[in-house]
Formats: structure tokens, C-alpha cells, sequence
């Protein structure tokens, strides 16, 4: 048994300590926000927090979860009202939508550390984090977006 915190709430799973958190987090646990890309890290679809921390929950053996803080799409905001999702849709980012769970993970870590960031600082923070439909520069204008609501008070 492997336990784990994922999105404040508390879940034992029985499954090989190797089994990918990606897996668990959409078999196992049934939540299917997280989306599998690439399966070798290259694409950031599957992006979760870990600790904090932007990972790559395809390549991140459960084992390695155990135990730690790690937040998904579904918990960065049950209401969807979290400043870049609303800046998301604000920016008409989502396309066919796939990559965006990843993204948004992605830019929240940025946001926290970098709360002004240039728009150099998110192509930095956000290369890696592929999207098919080509929406990069409504990605960078979204994180603006986002940024300024953090200004005026909105939690990220």
C-alpha cells in the first residue's frame, strides 16, 4: 500500500511502486485531468505539482510520491476560478484543449515564483510544454492576464 496526498485529500493505493503517478492518478484514482502525451516527459501534458514543484507525472514513479504533496488540474481549483483559468478563457487559449491541463500546471509554478514575469521569462518557464495547435503566443498573453489578476488580489 502506497499512500498519497494528492489535491489535500488522503488515498492509499495498491499498486507497484513503479507504476507511473500518471497512471494511478487517471486508473487508479479515476481522475482524468492529468493527460498522458508522450509518455517520456518530452510533451508536459501530464504535468502535476509535486511538492511545489512542476513534474512530469509519466516519468514520476509513484514510489516517489509517497507521501508528498501533489496537486492536479482538479486541484488547482475545484470552481475553475482560479486566475489562469479564467485567464484561459478569457484569451481564448484552448484549441482542441489536450496540452492546456499541463500548460496551466506549468504557469502556475511560474506565477508563484516569477509573479511579474517578461514574456522571456514564460517562454523559459513554459518551453517544453507542447501544443499541437500552436497557441504559444495565447499561452504567454493568458499568463499576462493571470499575472495582472494576481496583482489586484486574485489567489494564485
Amino acid at each position: 500500500m502506497i499512500s498519497l496526498k494528492i489535491n489535500q485529500k488522503q488515498y492509499d493505493v495498491d499498486v507497484n511502486p513503479d507504476m507511473p503517478l500518471l497512471w494511478v492518478l487517471r486508473d487508479v484514482l479515476q481522475m482524468p485531468g492529468t493527460k498522458y502525451g508522450c509518455g517520456v516527459a518530452s510533451c508536459g501534458a501530464c504535468t502535476v505539482h509535486l511538492n511545489g514543484d512542476a513534474v512530469r507525472s509519466c516519468v514520476t514513479k509513484i514510489s516517489r510520491a509517497a507521501n508528498q504533496e501533489v496537486v492536479t488540474i482538479e486541484g488547482l481549483s475545484p470552481n475553475g476560478d482560479h486566475p489562469l483559468q479564467k485567464a484561459w478563457l478569457e484569451a481564448d487559449v484552448p484549441q482542441c484543449g489536450y496540452c492546456q491541463s499541463g500548460q496551466i500546471m506549468s504557469a502556475a509554478v511560474l506565477l508563484r515564483e516569477k509573479p511579474d514575469p517578461t514574456d522571456q521569462d514564460i517562454d523559459d518557464a513554459m518551453n517544453g510544454n507542447l501544443c499541437r495547435c500552436g497557441t504559444y503566443l495565447l499561452i504567454r498573453k493568458a499568463i499576462h492576464l493571470a499575472a495582472d489578476m494576481q496583482k489586484q488580489g486574485a489567489k494564485i
